[in-house]
């Protein structure tokens, strides 16, 4: 089992930056895809980016040059760093992970959601004008 328990979300202003973190307990020393998710009022949930134990990296092309995601294997920790933010980008903001996977997996395409075994709560980003 895994807990997936997500932070730094709040508001922030058109333009402003915000780091979302997201600390992985339990069963650490399985292998993952870390994955960040988005669910915007009304909208369906969407892959916002992932990375896998090789540090390969995937992005929606509506965050790509703007969101970046790290991982830190000391404290693991998965973060999104949050730049140029636009009004669209208020939204739930999801933490998961999957099970032995890798970014290649998941081919060209959103990411598969349904592929993903644990979730966090989610956490709120507001960006206003």
């Amino acid at each position: 089992q895994v807990q997936l328990v997500e932070s730094g979300g709040g508001s922030v202003q058109a333009g402003g930056s915000l780091r979302l973190s997201c600390v992985v307990s339990g069963d650490t020393r399985s292998s993952y895809c870390m994955a960040w998710f988005r669910q915007a009022p009304g909208k369906e949930r969407e892959g916002v980016a992932a990375i896998d134990s090789t540090g390969a990296t995937t992005y929606a092309d509506s965050v790509k040059g703007r969101f970046t995601i790290s991982q830190d294997n000391a404290k693991n920790t998965v973060y999104l760093q949050m730049s140029n933010l636009k009004l669209e980008d208020t939204a739930m903001y999801y933490c998961a992970a999957d099970l032995g996977a890798l970014v290649v997996d998941y081919g060209v395409g959103p990411l598969p959601q349904n592929q993903f075994d644990y979730w966090g709560q989610g956490i709120l980003v507001t960006v206003s004008s």
